[in-house]
């Protein structure tokens, strides 16, 4: 027997691996369709997020992309460098910063939520109604099982 075969035949009861296989193949191609934008996937991501919950915390928005806190630092001053986002003081708190879509910003993440929306689609209509919902709520209780 192959190693490869081996390999399938030990892991083929383990979700953990094919649902990572799924999650690997959904980033590389929202990776492919966003790179003419000039954004990564988690760039892509706080943008949308920003774009739905205007100065939302870095905290949250790292939470919502499911990247580090650090990481989420680097990505928004990428962001803020490129003139996408702007940060500024909160008028309430002179520690916090208040995190928004520049219109150069909101015009790009229009284009590029176009393309990265289509692939969400393609994957959506891979199930017919009832496959969805089954898809979304065992995807769920995955989640609820292990969080």
């Amino acid at each position: 027997m192959a190693g490869e075969d081996r390999i399938e035949q030990a892991t083929a009861w383990r979700p953990g691996m094919l649902i990572k296989r799924a999650e690997q193949a959904l980033i590389a191609e929202k990776s492919r369709v966003l790179r003419p934008f000039g954004l990564t996937v988690p760039q892509y991501a706080a943008m949308y997020a920003l774009s739905l919950a205007p100065g939302v915390s870095g905290a949250r928005l790292a939470r919502y992309c499911a990247v580090t806190p650090q990481s989420m630092t680097t990505v928004l001053k990428t962001l803020e460098a490129r003139g996408l986002i702007e940060r500024r003081a909160s008028e309430d708190h002179a520690q916090v910063l208040v995190t928004r879509l520049t219109p150069e910003g909101r015009t790009l993440l229009d284009e590029a939520d176009a393309a990265a929306a289509a692939v969400e689609r393609r994957l959506v209509d891979a199930f017919d109604e009832g496959e969805l919902a089954a898809l979304r709520g065992l995807l769920q209780r995955a989640v609820d099982v292990l969080t």
